[in-house]
């Protein structure tokens, strides 16, 4: 971690060291500032040699762990000298470019050069004063190091690593019998003797301490294993990975004496002659190399073995597990213990002798203790060993209240084992890491935003031309991999990582690196705190218990570099009175996260004080929801990396100046475009940008100062989702074609909202032009668009995107035949809703031609080569008031044409007029799913074995008419759980919406559905009770 902000700050060391000549030649103090720098990176260089050394003694020594935080301590005062001056440089020169494009007379541009003369050297006087300071706390550092003989050994000293062997006792055992079970079936199951290899790989991938080799020794010992195999062999590998000990180890298994053999290759010889025609288990416990070329020569050897061999391998890494061999199916993760088994573990050790009474007496506090654990066995051991000299409630209470990183016992035998995952880190990982020990333990964090947390904190220096997000993912999942992480949530859309949780023991593993600098605080815990509290801190987690100001003592932690303040019990409406004061104060913040709660009163307004917090990269004013502006200061903030404003709805405008932020890269400001404006005209500036959640367009012929579609253009780097809104007022198609969103690869996710701001969507002949010209980039996945107010949609550019996977079509009010949506190879789930003017849908749905089928028809290929639709899952139509007709295909063409093979749920909803549905819909075995309502005609047609249609539909599995379930697959709990909670889900949104619709104008203009959606809402709750019957057989 230290060697991580060393070198760092001797990176800018360097840059600063050149200074321009016209100050050196007339400035004495530039030559002392020098002199100086020149100084102090000699020192931090002669440090830095030591840094590796001195990381890994610091678990046994508490002196070098003191040491490591003192030159933290200056190397992080000297970074924030460093950030102020280039921060400084970068300002003056955005100034200098202003003054230049501005049309000043002579005198006025003479003045301001001779202004900004004078204050570069008053900056670089500062400047010099403190790195002149800060010399003489180093070189005290740089003498103390003497002391603890960094580097004087002959090798690095590295963390112990445990033995292991293949006995165990089993009574000491709790728990892992479902997992036990299932590991013996991988080794010796019924399709352990199928074909392929000779040998497969099994790997068991967990975090230390969870109990990897424990389950390895309980199914190397089974029975069934002991009789499967005709031999068994146990090597503890630890690292590094000696293939020629491991390779010995293995012949001496099979001799059973010592071998005394040199030369690889001979070995490997013996191995194969010795495994030849054998059934075989080796168990490779606690790999950690990523070097393939170790493995590969000892697993050629011991290929010669018989079918049904298997080779165990336990394993921090899931990185590990797959350059070793392993198919995704064999990979075994292991979880956690339950907590009733962790209890079992645990007082099992710590009651161990004492008599029934003082158990009894004991158990409450146990059980409390026992969920610290968070089923980690280790923890659960160490902790119950420790309660075992414990006699008394006082003492038990004590663990308990205690937090596990600062008890002995814990750091002496519970942290080592995790200090090998980490001591196996590059650095860049480590301080990544330990970063996380600002969140409060078992907090659901965000991917995307910790990896912004990263890089606000610049963390992220990665290879020349690769973006810092990029770098980010790699992180993040190399930390994964390594099972720092757990608890992983995915995205519904592209399938990745979206929110996960760290281990409570990790996290406290955590705290006791980063201890003082990274704390979390309640809003009243400040009494008492020395001096050196306020010094040492540099991320703090403020945990605000109650609705009042900010506590003053935080104007203390002048160093702060991250402040959250966590205000999911209290609304931030309290803290509007104490930010003037804070932002003076804690001027070298480079995160601060002021969200808030979803509901509740808000901070109306940011102080001017806020342009004070120069060093800043991370902004978080998420969910403040009576936010009306952001002041100009904010503008002054040219560090600025990330601008969180997602669902500020009462925002009216963007600050002018927001063309300053020159290293913006993400402006979140989802649900914001009902209460914004416009974009201001700057925005075509932020080139650096990366995310961009809404653009409200304007026609440049309103207003002159608002940004229009053409300022896009510059943008080229946006990425993920955009949604575009207003617009149905403008009409320059040109400068729709300037936003080149073609050319912007990144985008994978667009929405074109074409209502205008009075909500009305008359019939306008521009929208056709305008769609045409806002052309998206081919690898686009998800498309919306809604208000579309033109009769027919059908841009050239639509069927060429081969990758569209998501397509809804909405309040499209004008539009009177559908697009041939069939052709798009991809696309999975489609919604149409809204279309008061269609009133069938036919063939041209499809994409399928008359010609393309006369040419078929007369050909002597075979049937069905024409496929619609030959991804589509999911296909939803709603509130179409006017469609009356599904026109079915001739039984001709449905032997020419496959339509929608994969098909697997169908919801109608609000369509009165449809008389029915047609037969290769009907008769599609792939449906799973078909949900009828609030269409009488065609419910009626289906209604259970008396409608006109049931016949042909009941071999679909999970069927709903009008909120009933008249047919559900009871050994599918899944699918019926998406059949009944789909409508629910849906309500419920409807009745968030009602509660958060920010002006009269949005109300009125969804009113009469919220009132239909509203008595779905009471049909879907009547259902359920009728139905309760069949909902217990699917539980």
């Amino acid at each position: 971690m230290a060697k991580l902000i060393v070198s760092a700050v001797l990176e800018k060391l360097g840059s600063l060291i050149m200074i321009p000549e016209e100050i050196k030649h007339k400035v004495r103090v530039a030559l002392v500032l020098e002199e100086e720098i020149q100084k102090m990176a000699a020192n931090f260089q002669d440090i830095q040699s030591l840094l590796q050394d001195a990381e890994a003694k610091q678990l046994k020594d508490a002196n070098v762990r003191n040491w490591l935080k003192k030159l933290k301590d200056v190397a992080y005062d000297v970074d924030d000298v460093l950030d102020e001056w280039n921060t400084a440089k970068l300002q003056s020169q955005l100034e200098k470019e202003q003054k230049e494009v501005e049309d000043f007379p002579l005198l006025k541009k003479i003045r301001y050069s001779i202004s900004f003369f004078t204050s570069r050297s008053f900056l670089y006087y500062n400047v010099a004063s403190k790195i002149k300071d800060l010399n003489k706390r180093l070189e005290c550092i740089d003498t103390d190091k003497d002391r603890y003989k960094f580097g004087l050994e002959k090798e690095v000293e590295e963390p112990e690593r445990q033995i292991t062997s293949s006995f165990i006792d089993e009574e000491e055992v709790y728990g892992r019998c479902q997992e036990k079970t299932i590991l013996v079936n991988m080794l010796v199951g019924e399709n352990s003797n199928g074909g392929g290899s000779s040998l497969q790989i099994i790997s068991l991938v967990g975090m230390g301490g969870i109990g990897k080799t424990t389950l390895a020794q309980l199914v190397y010992n089974h029975n069934e294993v002991e009789c499967y195999f005709d031999k068994r062999i146990w090597i503890c590998v630890s690292d590094p990975f000696d293939e020629i000990r491991i390779a010995k180890e293995i012949l001496e298994a099979f001799k059973g004496e010592a071998v005394n053999l040199v030369g690889k290759n001979y070995i490997l010889q013996q191995i194969r002659s010795h495994v030849l025609g054998k059934k075989i288990l080796l168990v490779l416990d606690d790999v950690w190399t990523e070097d393939a070329t170790k493995w590969e020569q000892l697993k050629i050897s011991l290929k010669y073995c018989s079918h049904g061999s298997r080779v165990l391998i336990t394993t921090r890494k899931e990185r590990v597990a797959i350059i070793m061999g392993t198919t995704t199916a064999k990979v075994f993760s292991l979880h956690a213990l339950s907590q009733e088994e962790c209890w079992s573990l645990l007082s099992h050790r710590a009651f161990h002798g004492r008599t029934r009474d003082e158990c009894d007496n004991l158990a409450d506090i146990g059980r409390k203790i026992a969920e610290k654990c968070q089923g980690l066995p280790l923890a659960a051991k160490i902790l119950g060993g420790l309660l075992r000299f414990k006699r008394t409630r006082e003492q038990w209470q004590s663990i308990l209240d205690s937090e596990i990183w600062s008890l002995e016992e814990a750091e002496r035998d519970l942290f080592p084992p995790l200090f090998l995952s980490y001591y196996e880190l590059p650095w860049a990982l480590k301080q990544c890491f330990s970063y996380c020990s600002v969140f409060p333990k078992d907090k659901i964090l965000n991917k995307d935003e910790l990896i912004k947390l990263w890089m606000a904190q610049d963390y992220l220096k990665g290879v020349q031309c690769e973006e810092m997000e990029t770098v980010g993912e790699e992180y993040f999942d190399e930390l994964m991999m390594r099972s720092f992480f757990h608890d992983f949530k995915r995205s519904e859309l592209h399938s990745g990582i979206k929110e996960f949780k760290m281990h409570d023991i990790v996290h406290d593993f955590a705290q006791l690196l980063m201890e003082a600098e990274c704390l979390m605080l309640l809003n009243d815990g400040f009494e008492e705190q020395s001096i050196d509290f306020f010094e040492k801190a540099r991320h703090v987690t403020l945990i605000r218990k109650e609705a009042v100001p900010i506590v003053p003592q935080i104007y203390h932690l002048k160093k702060l570099r991250s402040l959250l303040i966590d205000s999911s019990n209290h609304d931030t409406s309290s803290l509007s009175t104490s930010l003037p004061v804070l932002f003076d104060q804690l001027t070298c913040l480079r995160t601060l996260d002021l969200s808030n709660s979803l509901f509740g009163n808000s901070i109306e307004e940011l102080p001017d004080q806020t342009g004070n917090l120069v060093h800043l990269r991370y902004l978080n004013l998420k969910q403040n929801r009576k936010l009306k502006k952001l002041p100009e200061s904010v503008c002054g903030l040219c560090n600025l990396q990330a601008l969180n404003l997602t669902w500020c709805d009462s925002l009216k405008e963007l600050p002018f100046g927001i063309g300053k932020l020159i290293n913006l890269r993400h402006l979140e400001n989802e649900q914001t475009e009902l209460s914004l404006r416009a974009m201001p005209k700057g925005i075509g500036r932020l080139t650096n940008l990366r995310t961009l959640k809404v653009f409200v367009a304007m026609d440049g012929g309103i207003n002159k100062e608002a940004s229009t579609l053409g300022d896009l253009g510059n943008l080229m780097h946006l990425q993920g989702h955009l949604k575009i809104s207003g617009l149905g007022v403008v009409c320059d198609v040109a400068e729709a074609k300037k936003a080149e969103l073609q050319n912007k690869k990144g985008l994978r996710n667009l929405i074109l909202d074409f209502t205008n701001s009075k909500g009305l969507m008359s019939e306008r002949k521009e929208d056709e032009r305008l769609l045409e010209a806002l052309q998206p980039p081919p690898c686009l996945e998800k498309l919306e668009i809604w208000g579309y107010s033109s009769p027919t949609i059908v841009p050239n550019w639509m069927m060429g995107l081969a990758k569209l996977r998501h397509l809804s079509l909405g309040f499209c009010f004008h539009l009177n035949i559908l697009p041939p949506l069939g052709k798009l190879p991809s696309l999975e789930s489609l919604y149409i809703g809204e279309m008061r003017s269609l009133e069938k849908v036919g063939i041209e749905f499809l994409g399928v031609e008359k010609e393309e089928i006369s040419a078929l028809s007369a050909s002597s290929e075979s049937p069905s080569s024409i496929i619609a639709f030959p991804s589509l899952k999911h296909l939803e139509f709603r509130d179409m008031e006017e469609w009356g007709y599904w026109i079915p295909l001739t039984s001709k063409e449905e032997e020419l044409i496959s339509i929608m093979p994969r098909l697997c749920s169908l919801t109608i909803d609000s369509c009165p007029k449809l008389s029915a549905l047609p037969c290769y819909i009907v008769k599609n075995t792939s449906l799973k799913q078909l949900d009828i309502s609030q269409s009488p005609i065609l419910s009626e047609r289906c209604r259970k074995e008396t409608g006109e249609d049931w016949l042909k539909i009941s071999h679909i599995p999970s069927i709903i008419i009008d909120g009933l379930c008249v047919q559900v697959n009871c050994f599918s709990t899944e699918e019926f759980g998406v059949l009944q909670l789909q409508p629910l889900h849906r309500c419920f949104y409807i009745l968030l919406l009602i509660s958060i619709c920010s002006t009269f104008r949005c109300m009125a203009y969804y009113l009469p559905k919220f009132v239909v959606e509203l008595s779905k809402v009471f049909l879907f709750l009547k259902t359920l009770l009728q139905n309760w019957h069949v909902i217990r057989i699917c539980l």
